[in-house]
């Protein structure tokens, strides 16, 4: 299941981004905002791809393996934009089967993610949605 951070910022230009070639969503600028603020953790982020729903990267660390989601809509004035990260943790058939290895609300990377987003100073109306 994923947990989802939500916010607003005009800090991001979606007009510098790589056009999605699926959908015209935006999503990469915040997820190499996401990789540059993982450099010294524990964790590290690959390159930014498209999806349907936006933008994706894969991040390792802590033992664990996770798909970190980013999209953005338009919808105030420019350049502010609404933005979400969704943090899902990648598990095993096995797992899943078992109940193992479950993304908690206290997960390491989700915690991290969550500070990093409430520590910035331009991003505002932070909302934090965790669904284990």
């Amino acid at each position: 299941m994923a947990h989802v951070i939500s916010f607003s910022t005009g800090k991001f230009d979606i007009s510098k981004e790589t056009p999605n070639d699926i959908n015209p969503i935006a999503g990469e600028s915040v997820l190499n905002w996401v990789s540059e603020k993982l450099a010294g953790t524990p964790f590290s982020g690959g390159d930014p791809s498209t999806e349907d729903w936006g933008w994706y990267i894969h991040v390792e660390g802590a033992g664990a393996t996770y798909m970190v989601g980013a999209s953005g809509e338009p919808v105030r004035p420019p350049p502010d934009m609404d933005w979400v990260i969704q943090v899902h943790k990648l598990r095993s058939f096995k797992d899943k089967l078992m109940g193992r290895n479950k993304q908690s609300d206290d997960d390491p990377l989700f915690v991290l993610l969550e500070k990093l987003v409430r520590g910035e100073p331009e991003f505002r109306d932070v909302s934090i949605h965790g669904d284990p």
